[in-house]
């Protein structure tokens, strides 16, 4: 891999969310039932935030090409994007009378249950002159239904010049779609975790998905699959305090690695080293801070 024009940076796109985690939860409620959390977290979500973060924490230049919250939601994690380190001049206010785009989540011991609201448009129109500044030279895509939403990404990357990588999220109407490894044509790396990979091989083998899989495995580590090989490495121990947006962490991680032409094990062990960091910490990358040189962080167009 070579890094066109010395470009170093990574543009990440998809939605961003206001996440209401909700921790300390005994157990999923049943119908006409009610529980209560212990906690309660409001922070950035998504995963091209996430990732996008993370990579601004370990150093490396990071973009985001997002539409932001509407009002109410966008001043309560205003002050976490612009601590975030991330150029957010490609994140453009929502159109008059948006809708909210919010997750709750729901952590009950080590597991995990989301409820989302998706409005308005996964891409923003700021996408294609974010990619053609030359500022970047990889494109990370937040979630499957992202690229199912708007396939014309990939090519366009591509036609920059930039390499392209695509997190999966679960979304049980996209994972059912039997055409996903053509609209992953194109892609470098795809990244889903284990629940994930087992839905899709019902369709093709994993392996067919792209040149590299890296499929993550919670406590179990991951496995990076490059057509007939394949290599797992395991997780990094450390005391869990909150699984909300690991995965993602893990490519940021993995992504930094990868793009300075690392082994296949550095690179897993880089993306375990980064969910770590995010399975410590409550809220994602919230109180996630970037480095000193880092660039300033840019919002509202």
């Amino acid at each position: 891999m070579t890094n066109p024009a010395g470009r170093e940076g990574v543009l990440c796109t998809g939605r961003l969310y206001c996440d209401i985690v909700m921790d300390g939860v005994s157990a999923l409620p049943a119908p006409d039932s009610e529980v209560y959390a212990s906690g309660v977290t409001l922070a950035a979500g998504g995963g091209a935030y996430i990732t996008a973060a993370y990579l601004a924490a370990v150093g490396r230049t990071s973009g985001l090409a997002v539409v932001l919250p509407t009002a109410s939601f966008a001043a309560t994690i205003a002050a976490e994007l612009a601590a975030s380190g991330i150029d957010l001049s490609a994140c453009p206010n929502p159109p008059a009378g948006s809708a909210p785009q919010l997750t709750v989540a729901i952590i009950t011991g080590g597991d995990r249950a989301f409820v989302t609201h998706r409005a308005g448009a996964a891409v923003p129109e700021t996408l294609a002159a974010a990619i053609a500044t030359g500022r970047y030279r990889h494109l990370h895509l937040g979630e499957l239904a992202t690229l199912a939403e708007a396939p014309g990404v990939v090519a366009l990357a591509r036609a920059a010049g930039l390499t392209v990588s695509v997190d999966c999220g679960w979304d049980t109407a996209v994972l059912a779609r039997p055409d996903l490894p053509e609209l992953l044509r194109g892609v470098d790396v795809f990244l889903p975790n284990r629940a994930e990979a087992e839905a899709l091989s019902r369709h093709a083998p994993i392996a067919d998905y792209a040149p590299l899989v890296v499929i993550k495995d919670g406590p179990a580590g991951a496995e990076a699959i490059c057509g007939a090989l394949s290599l797992r490495r395991p997780s990094c121990a450390t005391r869990v305090v909150d699984t909300v947006g690991a995965g993602d962490a893990f490519n940021a991680g993995f992504l930094d690695a990868w793009l300075t032409d690392a082994k296949l094990s550095d690179c897993l062990d880089a993306g375990a080293g980064t969910a770590a960091m995010a399975l410590a910490r409550a809220g994602g990358a919230r109180g996630l801070t970037a480095p000193a040189n880092a660039r300033p962080a840019r919002a509202g167009r």
